[in-house]
């Protein structure tokens, strides 16, 4: 995890007063029926927009929305204008393209402290080539470029890396707090550390096991894939989710965690049901005997009290995946109960928590406990590659 974060400039080195900003955000927010239905990540975007507006820059907005073939109006970004102006609370200028004389004549016009969206950058197939000629034309909409979408950082596309080597470059306030919490989580953590990973498969996370494993003292699986390690130790595990034909290599990452040092927590008890339904008729019993004609569908009570006891002795924990089905009732109970453990140990300042994931954000909103852990991130696909010690290219073009 070569990726640490006294290595790059952040807006703290920025002289930004009269220059153009081209600002890289993530505004992919989720919609329906064109309406956005959580604003989380307009809300984030604007601290660094905000910031740069109140120092006098010209901030020029690229970012990207779906994933459209070419330009297609339904991923059209205009509809962002009316909310983002709202969220910070000064006007948003449009424009309806990305490179060309119009676009960089609009980013020439805009008022010290003005904010300009640009159409989605996704239009031109070059962005995701990471066409240097395209990325040139877009460097020609500013003086300075900054990087504020970490959860776009595992792309090497032209808004994304190209542009960080023509450009003065620095991290924008999201992106230097994500790099400085996930530094604080694995790269010059506080002893002891844990990791919680859970989800379905363990085929979607092997090299996120396999790094783990060397640099944390505790790795606590959970969810589906915790059933392919009981299966693995030559449990039956009923009708459950199990990748069977990975037990080796389950065995594998137990080999490799037990020559590392860190201790492998999996369940010892599991609430099983006959049917994946909310309020199935369920049992608990222990890991070592499961019906055959039941599931596992959650990490049994005694489990979640045992782990929520562990995290006590633990400085550092990263989260990534719940304990259970938890978007069905009972099946939520062991997330909701770690969960809540983990967040009072964070709001008493004797552990650190940094989580990321697409369920694991739901999860830990389910269990209400969002507000309370030290960061949460967002940014899905490239949280998990981080976790995976993988070198992410936005980051790594940011870095002097």
């Amino acid at each position: 995890m070569a990726q640490g974060t006294q290595r790059f400039a952040s807006l703290d080195d920025a002289a930004v007063a009269g220059r153009r900003v081209v600002l890289r955000t993530d505004l992919n927010v989720p919609t329906k029926d064109g309406v956005i239905t959580d604003a989380t990540r307009i809300e984030r975007a604007a601290t660094t927009i905000k910031e740069l507006a109140e120092k006098g820059a010209r901030v020029v907005i690229l970012c990207h929305f779906g994933r459209p073939k070419g330009a297609e109006a339904k991923y059209s970004q205009k509809f962002l204008v009316e909310p983002l102006a709202k969220i910070i609370g000064r006007p948003v200028e449009w424009s309806a393209e990305v490179i060309g004389d119009d676009a960089v004549s609009k980013s020439k016009l805009l008022p010290d402290g003005g904010v300009l969206l640009m159409e989605n950058v996704r239009f031109h197939p070059e962005e995701e080539k990471n066409d240097p000629a395209f990325a040139k034309s877009l460097a020609q909409l500013g003086d300075l470029y900054v990087n504020d979408a970490f959860s776009a950082a595992h792309r090497a596309h032209a808004s994304t890396e190209g542009m960080a080597h023509l450009l003065p470059r620095y991290a924008g306030r999201l992106m230097q707090a994500e790099l400085e919490a996930l530094g604080k989580a694995l790269e010059h953590p506080q002893k002891p550390v844990a990791a919680l990973v859970g989800g379905a498969k363990v085929s979607t996370k092997l090299d996120l096991l396999g790094n783990l494993v060397a640099k944390v003292d505790m790795l606590i699986i959970g969810g589906g894939m915790a059933n392919t390690f009981l299966f693995a130790q030559g449990h039956e595990v009923g009708k459950s989710l199990c990748e069977r034909d990975l037990a080796d290599t389950a065995r594998e990452i137990l080999a490799k965690a037990k020559a590392a040092n860190c201790e492998i927590v999996l369940p010892t008890d599991a609430v099983v049901a006959g049917e994946f339904a909310a309020n199935a008729p369920n049992k608990v019993v222990p890991v070592t005997a499961v019906p055959a004609d039941q599931m596992i569908l959650d990490t049994g009570p005694a489990s979640a009290a045992s782990i929520a006891q562990r995290l006590e002795s633990c400085k550092t924990l990263v989260w990534n995946g719940p304990l259970g089905a938890f978007e069905i009732e009972p099946f939520d109970a062991a997330t909701n109960i770690v969960a809540k453990a983990a967040a009072a140990l964070t709001e008493k300042g004797s552990l650190l928590t940094v989580a990321g994931g697409g369920d694991t954000v739901s999860a830990l909103a389910h269990a209400g406990v969002e507000e309370k852990f030290s960061y949460i991130s967002t940014a899905g696909g490239a949280f998990l590659e981080w976790l995976e010690g993988k070198e992410l290219p936005g980051v790594k073009a940011l870095q002097s």
